[in-house]
């Protein structure tokens, strides 16, 4: 179980590192039971968003809450023993949340599923991929789980989260060998990339410094426009901030 991380924390971190909106993620060890993000949500302490977790037993009075909340899609996570009967139950979630202007948010090892593009842009809503798809940066980005990404990229449909480099890479701090991802995503699809910290940073052996990740901007976007464009248009766009 990941240590406790308060609300109160996590707002300390983002005002230390210059941040001044927010989407909260529903962590695995919750399950369903998206209380305390709905509590931040509800605070009025700080603009925020949510990606939920739901199933079959979330029912639709629980999706018009969370929507009403301001939780603008939900979390799909593969990579278990239970993939296959997930991916069949995808087409209806899907459904579900279409009525909300929702995106199914996934964190999946695009290593392992190299043709899961096909899966996931079968769907008719728009998809985000966490933490670079986990394909290991010294793969590179002739990969086969990089070129799945690509593809994603090029069809208009999928986002990115440019996030949790110390998942994909072993060189911290700056994780030069991430530093080609980022720019082989953003020339692919420049309008569909976000940035992120990934605090509290869970289920991570290695934790960093959240001011070292902000120290990466200039390297990941090296202009003002792309800065401009991922740290601001994109997320407004995604989340409806």
């Amino acid at each position: 179980m990941p240590a406790l991380a308060p609300f109160s924390d996590y707002l300390q971190m983002h005002r230390t590192i210059g941040v001044s909106r927010g989407v909260l993620v529903q962590p695995s060890p919750y399950g369903t039971d998206n209380s305390a993000m709905m509590a931040a949500l509800s605070s009025g302490a700080f603009p925020l968003r949510g990606i939920a977790l739901i199933d079959d037993a979330t029912s639709d009075k629980e999706l018009e809450r969370l929507h009403s909340r301001g939780v603008q899609g939900c979390r799909i996570h593969l990579g278990g023993n239970n993939d296959e009967a997930i991916l069949a139950s995808l087409p209806r979630v899907a459904a579900r949340i279409l009525p909300f202007g929702w995106h199914i948010q996934f964190y999946l090892d695009a290593s392992g599923r190299p043709d899961v593009d096909r899966i996931l842009l079968s769907l008719p809503l728009p998809i985000v991929i966490d933490h670079f798809g986990m394909v290991p940066a010294r793969d590179g980005t002739g990969s086969a789980g990089f070129q799945t990404l690509l593809r994603l990229a090029r069809s208009g449909r999928c986002w990115f989260k440019l996030s949790a480099p110390y998942r994909i890479s072993s060189l911290p701090p700056r994780y030069p060998d991430v530093t080609p991802f980022v720019h082989a995503l953003l020339e692919a699809a420049p309008d569909k990339c976000v940035w992120g910290t990934d605090w509290p940073h869970p289920n991570s052996d290695y934790i960093p410094n959240d001011g070292d990740l902000v120290d990466l901007l200039p390297e990941w976007l090296p202009d003002a426009a792309s800065q401009k464009r991922v740290l601001v248009d994109n997320p407004a766009a995604l989340y409806g901030f």
